[in-house]
Protein backbone atom coordinates (compact mmCIF):
# COMPACT_ATOMS: atom_id res chain seq x y z
CA UNK A 1 0.00 0.00 0.00
CA UNK A 2 1.41 3.39 -1.03
CA UNK A 3 1.62 5.86 1.81
CA UNK A 4 0.24 9.27 0.93
CA UNK A 5 2.45 12.26 1.78
CA UNK A 6 1.36 14.25 4.76
CA UNK A 7 0.56 17.79 3.52
CA UNK A 8 1.14 19.21 6.98
CA UNK A 9 4.80 18.22 6.82
CA UNK A 10 5.24 20.26 3.64
CA UNK A 11 4.01 23.51 5.16
CA UNK A 12 6.70 26.11 5.94
CA UNK A 13 7.61 26.22 9.61
CA UNK A 14 5.88 28.83 11.73
CA UNK A 15 8.35 31.53 12.85
CA UNK A 16 9.47 31.22 16.46
CA UNK A 17 8.90 34.57 18.14
CA UNK A 18 9.81 35.65 21.65
CA UNK A 19 7.72 38.79 21.63
CA UNK A 20 6.19 40.84 22.80
CA UNK A 21 9.21 41.08 25.06
CA UNK A 22 9.32 40.63 27.97
CA UNK A 23 6.17 38.56 27.64
CA UNK A 24 5.74 37.76 31.37
CA UNK A 25 5.76 41.48 32.14
CA UNK A 26 3.15 42.21 29.46
CA UNK A 27 0.89 39.42 30.70
CA UNK A 28 1.23 40.51 34.32
CA UNK A 29 0.55 44.16 33.49
CA UNK A 30 -2.57 43.40 31.51
CA UNK A 31 -3.90 40.98 34.11
CA UNK A 32 -3.31 43.39 37.00
CA UNK A 33 -4.69 46.33 35.04
CA UNK A 34 -8.07 44.77 34.39
CA UNK A 35 -8.48 42.79 37.61
CA UNK A 36 -7.78 45.99 39.55
CA UNK A 37 -10.93 47.41 37.96
CA UNK A 38 -12.92 44.73 39.76
CA UNK A 39 -11.14 45.41 43.03
CA UNK A 40 -11.88 49.13 42.77
CA UNK A 41 -15.66 48.64 42.66
CA UNK A 42 -16.01 48.53 46.44
CA UNK A 43 -14.18 51.81 46.96
CA UNK A 44 -16.06 53.38 44.05
CA UNK A 45 -19.43 52.54 45.59
CA UNK A 46 -18.31 53.91 48.96
CA UNK A 47 -16.80 57.07 47.43
CA UNK A 48 -13.40 56.16 48.88
CA UNK A 49 -11.41 56.21 45.65
CA UNK A 50 -8.93 59.09 45.42
CA UNK A 51 -9.42 60.61 41.97
CA UNK A 52 -6.89 62.77 40.19
CA UNK A 53 -8.08 66.39 40.01
CA UNK A 54 -8.55 66.24 36.22
CA UNK A 55 -10.78 63.17 36.57
CA UNK A 56 -13.01 64.30 39.43
CA UNK A 57 -15.81 65.66 37.26
CA UNK A 58 -15.88 62.49 35.14
CA UNK A 59 -15.87 60.39 38.32
CA UNK A 60 -18.85 62.32 39.65
CA UNK A 61 -20.73 61.70 36.40
CA UNK A 62 -19.86 58.00 36.59
CA UNK A 63 -21.14 57.68 40.16
CA UNK A 64 -24.34 59.52 39.19
CA UNK A 65 -24.92 57.14 36.28
CA UNK A 66 -24.38 54.13 38.55
CA UNK A 67 -26.81 55.34 41.18
CA UNK A 68 -29.70 53.27 39.85
CA UNK A 69 -27.70 50.26 38.69
CA UNK A 70 -27.86 46.93 40.48
CA UNK A 71 -24.39 46.48 42.08
CA UNK A 72 -24.28 42.73 41.52
CA UNK A 73 -25.29 43.03 37.88
CA UNK A 74 -22.72 45.75 37.32
CA UNK A 75 -20.01 43.63 38.98
CA UNK A 76 -20.87 40.73 36.67
CA UNK A 77 -20.68 43.07 33.67
CA UNK A 78 -17.24 44.27 34.79
CA UNK A 79 -16.09 40.66 35.21
CA UNK A 80 -17.28 39.82 31.71
CA UNK A 81 -15.54 42.85 30.23
CA UNK A 82 -12.29 41.95 32.00
CA UNK A 83 -12.39 38.45 30.51
CA UNK A 84 -13.22 39.84 27.05
CA UNK A 85 -10.32 42.30 27.10
CA UNK A 86 -7.79 39.82 28.44
CA UNK A 87 -8.91 37.25 25.89
CA UNK A 88 -8.60 39.78 23.05
CA UNK A 89 -5.08 40.65 24.18
CA UNK A 90 -4.10 36.98 24.43
CA UNK A 91 -5.58 36.25 20.99
CA UNK A 92 -3.64 39.15 19.50
CA UNK A 93 -0.38 37.93 21.03
CA UNK A 94 -1.02 34.37 19.85
CA UNK A 95 -1.88 35.54 16.33
CA UNK A 96 1.33 37.54 16.19
CA UNK A 97 3.52 34.73 17.52
CA UNK A 98 2.14 32.30 14.94
CA UNK A 99 1.97 34.63 11.95
CA UNK A 100 3.79 33.02 8.98
CA UNK A 101 5.54 36.18 7.78
CA UNK A 102 9.34 36.29 7.82
CA UNK A 103 11.79 38.98 6.73
CA UNK A 104 12.95 38.26 3.16
CA UNK A 105 14.19 41.68 2.07
CA UNK A 106 17.59 41.28 0.36
CA UNK A 107 20.47 42.88 2.22
CA UNK A 108 22.91 45.22 0.45
CA UNK A 109 26.63 44.46 0.39
CA UNK A 110 28.89 45.14 3.36
CA UNK A 111 31.68 47.49 2.23
CA UNK A 112 33.46 48.06 5.54
CA UNK A 113 33.63 46.23 8.84
CA UNK A 114 35.30 46.64 12.21
CA UNK A 115 34.39 44.29 15.04
CA UNK A 116 30.60 44.00 15.20
CA UNK A 117 30.16 47.24 13.22
CA UNK A 118 29.66 47.28 9.46
CA UNK A 119 28.66 49.59 6.62
CA UNK A 120 25.90 48.51 4.25
CA UNK A 121 25.91 50.21 0.83
CA UNK A 122 22.36 50.90 -0.39
CA UNK A 123 23.49 52.79 -3.47
CA UNK A 124 24.76 49.91 -5.58
CA UNK A 125 22.85 47.75 -8.09
CA UNK A 126 20.37 46.14 -8.00
CA UNK A 127 19.07 48.35 -5.19
CA UNK A 128 19.44 51.66 -6.98
CA UNK A 129 22.44 51.83 -9.32
CA UNK A 130 23.45 55.10 -7.67
CA UNK A 131 27.13 54.34 -7.12
CA UNK A 132 27.96 57.94 -8.00
CA UNK A 133 25.08 59.36 -5.96
CA UNK A 134 25.50 61.92 -3.18
CA UNK A 135 26.93 60.02 -0.19
CA UNK A 136 24.98 59.76 3.05
CA UNK A 137 25.94 58.06 6.30
CA UNK A 138 22.79 56.96 8.16
CA UNK A 139 23.26 56.15 11.84
CA UNK A 140 20.67 54.37 14.04
CA UNK A 141 20.60 53.88 17.80
CA UNK A 142 22.84 51.41 19.62
CA UNK A 143 19.94 49.61 21.29
CA UNK A 144 17.83 48.59 18.32
CA UNK A 145 18.52 46.81 15.07
CA UNK A 146 19.47 49.11 12.22
CA UNK A 147 16.87 47.72 9.83
CA UNK A 148 14.12 49.94 11.23
CA UNK A 149 15.34 52.25 8.45
CA UNK A 150 14.84 49.41 5.94
CA UNK A 151 11.81 47.69 7.40
CA UNK A 152 10.11 46.54 4.20
CA UNK A 153 10.03 47.24 0.49
CA UNK A 154 7.36 49.91 1.02
CA UNK A 155 8.74 51.31 4.27
CA UNK A 156 12.43 51.88 3.76
CA UNK A 157 14.00 55.30 4.16
CA UNK A 158 17.28 53.93 2.81
CA UNK A 159 15.83 52.50 -0.41
CA UNK A 160 13.85 55.68 -0.97
CA UNK A 161 17.00 57.79 -0.67
CA UNK A 162 18.84 55.44 -3.02
CA UNK A 163 16.10 55.76 -5.64
CA UNK A 164 16.27 59.55 -5.51
CA UNK A 165 19.89 60.22 -6.38
CA UNK A 166 21.68 59.48 -3.11
CA UNK A 167 24.09 56.76 -2.08
CA UNK A 168 23.12 55.91 1.49
CA UNK A 169 25.38 53.85 3.73
CA UNK A 170 23.80 52.33 6.83
CA UNK A 171 26.04 52.09 9.89
CA UNK A 172 24.91 48.82 11.47
CA UNK A 173 26.38 48.63 14.98
CA UNK A 174 25.50 44.94 15.31
CA UNK A 175 25.39 42.96 18.53
CA UNK A 176 28.31 43.82 20.82
CA UNK A 177 30.89 41.05 21.06
CA UNK A 178 34.01 40.65 23.15
CA UNK A 179 35.72 43.51 21.28
CA UNK A 180 32.95 45.91 22.28
CA UNK A 181 32.20 44.84 25.86
CA UNK A 182 34.54 47.50 27.28
CA UNK A 183 33.35 50.28 24.95
CA UNK A 184 32.08 53.64 26.07
CA UNK A 185 30.44 56.28 23.91
CA UNK A 186 33.83 57.68 22.96
CA UNK A 187 34.81 54.32 21.50
CA UNK A 188 31.64 54.17 19.44
CA UNK A 189 31.74 57.78 18.27
CA UNK A 190 35.42 58.75 18.00
CA UNK A 191 36.42 55.19 17.17
CA UNK A 192 33.91 53.29 15.04
CA UNK A 193 31.84 56.29 13.97
CA UNK A 194 34.74 58.41 12.76
CA UNK A 195 36.32 55.43 11.00
CA UNK A 196 33.06 54.67 9.17
CA UNK A 197 32.60 58.34 8.22
CA UNK A 198 36.14 58.50 6.86
CA UNK A 199 35.59 55.26 4.92
CA UNK A 200 32.48 56.64 3.20
CA UNK A 201 34.20 59.94 2.37
CA UNK A 202 37.17 58.06 0.90
CA UNK A 203 35.02 55.65 -1.14
CA UNK A 204 32.97 58.50 -2.59
CA UNK A 205 35.77 61.09 -2.75
CA UNK A 206 33.42 63.70 -1.29
CA UNK A 207 32.12 65.09 1.99
CA UNK A 208 29.18 63.18 3.43
CA UNK A 209 25.69 64.00 4.63
CA UNK A 210 25.07 62.44 8.05
CA UNK A 211 21.65 61.37 9.30
CA UNK A 212 21.05 60.22 12.87
CA UNK A 213 17.85 58.65 14.15
CA UNK A 214 17.01 58.74 17.87
CA UNK A 215 20.21 58.00 19.83
CA UNK A 216 21.91 57.90 16.44
CA UNK A 217 21.52 61.69 16.36
CA UNK A 218 23.54 61.92 19.57
CA UNK A 219 26.21 59.84 17.85
CA UNK A 220 26.45 61.91 14.64
CA UNK A 221 26.39 65.33 16.31
CA UNK A 222 29.90 64.88 17.77
CA UNK A 223 31.07 63.57 14.37
CA UNK A 224 30.05 66.86 12.75
CA UNK A 225 31.80 68.75 15.52
CA UNK A 226 34.99 66.67 15.42
CA UNK A 227 35.31 66.12 11.65
CA UNK A 228 33.69 69.14 9.95
CA UNK A 229 35.78 68.65 6.80
CA UNK A 230 34.02 65.32 6.18
CA UNK A 231 30.44 66.44 6.88
CA UNK A 232 28.50 68.46 4.34
CA UNK A 233 25.05 68.45 5.96
CA UNK A 234 23.48 66.91 9.07
CA UNK A 235 19.99 65.60 9.85
CA UNK A 236 18.92 64.82 13.42
CA UNK A 237 15.64 62.91 13.76
CA UNK A 238 13.94 62.47 17.15
CA UNK A 239 17.22 63.15 18.92
CA UNK A 240 17.07 63.68 22.71
CA UNK A 241 19.18 66.47 24.15
CA UNK A 242 17.67 68.20 27.19
CA UNK A 243 16.67 65.33 29.45
CA UNK A 244 14.92 67.65 31.89
CA UNK A 245 12.10 67.48 29.36
CA UNK A 246 11.48 63.82 30.14
CA UNK A 247 8.60 62.79 32.40
CA UNK A 248 10.23 63.15 35.82
CA UNK A 249 7.95 60.50 37.32
CA UNK A 250 9.63 58.01 34.98
CA UNK A 251 13.23 59.19 35.30
CA UNK A 252 13.39 59.93 39.03
CA UNK A 253 13.25 56.20 39.75
CA UNK A 254 16.60 55.62 37.98
CA UNK A 255 18.80 56.78 40.92
CA UNK A 256 16.82 54.54 43.27
CA UNK A 257 17.39 51.62 40.91
CA UNK A 258 21.12 52.30 40.51
CA UNK A 259 22.38 49.62 42.94
CA UNK A 260 20.32 46.94 41.18
CA UNK A 261 21.29 48.21 37.72
CA UNK A 262 24.95 48.29 38.68
CA UNK A 263 24.66 44.73 39.92
CA UNK A 264 23.25 43.57 36.59
CA UNK A 265 25.84 45.53 34.59
CA UNK A 266 28.70 44.17 36.69
CA UNK A 267 27.45 40.60 36.40
CA UNK A 268 26.50 40.60 32.71
CA UNK A 269 28.73 43.26 31.20
CA UNK A 270 25.65 44.55 29.36
CA UNK A 271 22.16 45.80 30.04
CA UNK A 272 20.11 42.83 28.74
CA UNK A 273 17.52 43.26 26.02
CA UNK A 274 14.56 42.32 28.21
CA UNK A 275 15.53 44.93 30.81
CA UNK A 276 15.71 47.56 28.08
CA UNK A 277 12.34 46.42 26.76
CA UNK A 278 10.84 46.62 30.24
CA UNK A 279 12.00 50.24 30.49
CA UNK A 280 10.28 51.05 27.20
CA UNK A 281 7.11 49.32 28.41
CA UNK A 282 7.11 51.60 31.45
CA UNK A 283 6.82 54.67 29.18
CA UNK A 284 3.29 53.59 28.19
CA UNK A 285 2.19 50.39 29.99
CA UNK A 286 -1.16 50.32 28.15
CA UNK A 287 0.21 50.61 24.63
CA UNK A 288 0.74 46.87 24.18
CA UNK A 289 -2.81 45.91 25.12
CA UNK A 290 -4.23 48.46 22.70
CA UNK A 291 -2.17 47.36 19.74
CA UNK A 292 -2.54 43.59 20.26
CA UNK A 293 -6.29 43.88 20.77
CA UNK A 294 -6.44 45.73 17.44
CA UNK A 295 -4.20 43.14 15.79
CA UNK A 296 -6.55 40.36 16.92
CA UNK A 297 -9.28 41.89 14.71
CA UNK A 298 -7.17 42.05 11.52
CA UNK A 299 -7.21 39.64 8.61
CA UNK A 300 -3.82 37.88 8.92
CA UNK A 301 -3.33 38.16 5.15
CA UNK A 302 -3.97 41.90 5.07
CA UNK A 303 -1.31 44.53 4.44
CA UNK A 304 -2.00 46.01 7.89
CA UNK A 305 -1.31 42.67 9.54
CA UNK A 306 1.94 42.20 7.62
CA UNK A 307 3.05 45.74 8.48
CA UNK A 308 2.27 45.10 12.14
CA UNK A 309 4.27 41.87 12.21
CA UNK A 310 7.26 43.45 10.45
CA UNK A 311 7.40 46.28 12.95
CA UNK A 312 6.74 44.09 15.98
CA UNK A 313 9.49 41.68 14.91
CA UNK A 314 11.89 44.62 14.83
CA UNK A 315 10.73 45.89 18.22
CA UNK A 316 11.45 42.51 19.76
CA UNK A 317 14.79 42.05 17.99
CA UNK A 318 16.71 44.25 20.39
CA UNK A 319 20.40 44.66 21.13
CA UNK A 320 21.98 44.70 24.61
CA UNK A 321 23.76 47.87 25.67
CA UNK A 322 27.33 47.48 26.93
CA UNK A 323 27.85 48.45 30.57
CA UNK A 324 29.80 51.70 30.19
CA UNK A 325 27.42 53.05 27.58
CA UNK A 326 24.41 52.04 29.69
CA UNK A 327 25.82 53.98 32.63
CA UNK A 328 26.54 57.03 30.46
CA UNK A 329 23.01 57.03 29.05
CA UNK A 330 21.04 56.20 32.18
CA UNK A 331 23.02 58.08 34.80
CA UNK A 332 24.84 60.84 32.89
CA UNK A 333 22.14 61.69 30.35
CA UNK A 334 18.83 60.89 32.04
CA UNK A 335 19.81 61.78 35.62
CA UNK A 336 22.56 64.40 35.32
CA UNK A 337 21.47 65.86 31.94
CA UNK A 338 25.10 66.17 30.83
CA UNK A 339 24.36 67.04 27.15
CA UNK A 340 22.28 70.14 27.95
CA UNK A 341 24.62 71.14 30.79
CA UNK A 342 27.63 71.02 28.47
CA UNK A 343 29.47 68.38 30.48
CA UNK A 344 29.12 65.41 28.12
CA UNK A 345 32.54 64.70 26.65
CA UNK A 346 33.92 62.52 23.86
CA UNK A 347 37.61 61.73 24.27
CA UNK A 348 37.87 64.60 26.71
CA UNK A 349 36.25 67.18 24.41
CA UNK A 350 32.86 68.60 25.43
CA UNK A 351 30.10 68.03 22.89
CA UNK A 352 29.11 71.60 22.02
CA UNK A 353 26.43 71.99 19.32
CA UNK A 354 27.32 75.68 18.99
CA UNK A 355 30.60 74.59 17.39
CA UNK A 356 28.84 72.75 14.57
CA UNK A 357 28.87 75.00 11.49
CA UNK A 358 27.21 72.38 9.30
CA UNK A 359 23.72 73.13 8.00
CA UNK A 360 21.35 71.00 10.06
CA UNK A 361 17.80 69.74 9.72
CA UNK A 362 16.25 69.01 13.12
CA UNK A 363 13.14 66.83 12.86
CA UNK A 364 10.92 66.48 15.93
CA UNK A 365 7.87 64.16 15.98
CA UNK A 366 5.23 65.86 18.10
CA UNK A 367 3.55 62.57 19.15
CA UNK A 368 6.79 60.99 20.36
CA UNK A 369 6.56 59.44 23.84
CA UNK A 370 10.04 57.88 23.65
CA UNK A 371 11.80 61.18 22.90
CA UNK A 372 9.24 63.82 23.92
CA UNK A 373 9.44 67.07 21.92
CA UNK A 374 10.53 68.93 25.06
CA UNK A 375 13.77 66.91 25.06
CA UNK A 376 14.52 67.33 21.35
CA UNK A 377 13.48 70.91 20.56
CA UNK A 378 16.14 72.58 22.76
CA UNK A 379 18.80 71.52 20.25
CA UNK A 380 17.40 74.17 17.90
CA UNK A 381 18.60 76.84 20.35
CA UNK A 382 22.17 75.51 20.26
CA UNK A 383 22.83 74.79 16.58
CA UNK A 384 23.98 77.86 14.58
CA UNK A 385 22.54 76.84 11.20
CA UNK A 386 19.38 74.85 11.87
CA UNK A 387 16.08 74.25 10.15
CA UNK A 388 13.69 72.82 12.76
CA UNK A 389 10.56 70.98 11.66
CA UNK A 390 7.89 69.41 13.84
CA UNK A 391 6.05 66.48 12.26
CA UNK A 392 2.63 65.13 13.16
CA UNK A 393 3.98 61.64 13.79
CA UNK A 394 5.29 59.31 16.46
CA UNK A 395 8.82 58.13 17.09
CA UNK A 396 8.65 55.00 14.92
CA UNK A 397 5.81 56.07 12.66
CA UNK A 398 7.93 58.94 11.40
CA UNK A 399 10.45 56.58 9.76
CA UNK A 400 8.39 53.41 9.19
CA UNK A 401 4.72 54.32 9.35
CA UNK A 402 2.14 54.39 6.60
CA UNK A 403 2.58 58.16 6.06
CA UNK A 404 6.39 58.17 6.32
CA UNK A 405 6.90 58.84 2.59
CA UNK A 406 4.79 61.99 2.69
CA UNK A 407 5.78 63.21 6.15
CA UNK A 408 9.52 62.44 6.12
CA UNK A 409 11.03 60.78 3.04
CA UNK A 410 10.02 63.29 0.34
CA UNK A 411 10.68 66.47 2.40
CA UNK A 412 14.03 65.04 3.52
CA UNK A 413 15.08 64.42 -0.09
CA UNK A 414 14.15 67.99 -1.03
CA UNK A 415 16.13 69.44 1.87
CA UNK A 416 19.21 67.32 1.13
CA UNK A 417 19.14 68.18 -2.58
CA UNK A 418 19.13 71.89 -1.77
CA UNK A 419 22.20 71.53 0.47
CA UNK A 420 24.20 68.78 -1.24
CA UNK A 421 23.58 68.89 -5.02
Amino acid sequence: MTQMPNPILKQPPVPVRLGPRPLPLHLALQTLTWTSSRAALTTLNKDLLGWRPNLKSRAADLQKNLAGVNPDAFARAVDAEIVTRLQAFAEGVSAYRHHPQTRTLPEPPTVWREGSTRLLDYGVPPLAGAENGVPLLVVPSLINRAYILDLSERRSLLRYLAKHGFRPFLLDWGVPGKDELGFDLSDYIAGRGEAALAAVAEMCAAPVGVIGFCMGGNLVLPLAQRRPELVRAMVLMATPWDFSGMDRAKTECIPAMRPQLDGVLNACGVLPVDMLQAMFVSLDPFYAIRKFRRFATLDPASRKAHDFVALEDWLNDGVPLVAKVARECLFDWYVDNTPERGSWKIRGRPVVPEEVETETLLIVPEQDYIVPPATALPLADHLPHVDCRVLKAGHIGMVAGGRATTLLYAPLVRWLRQRMT
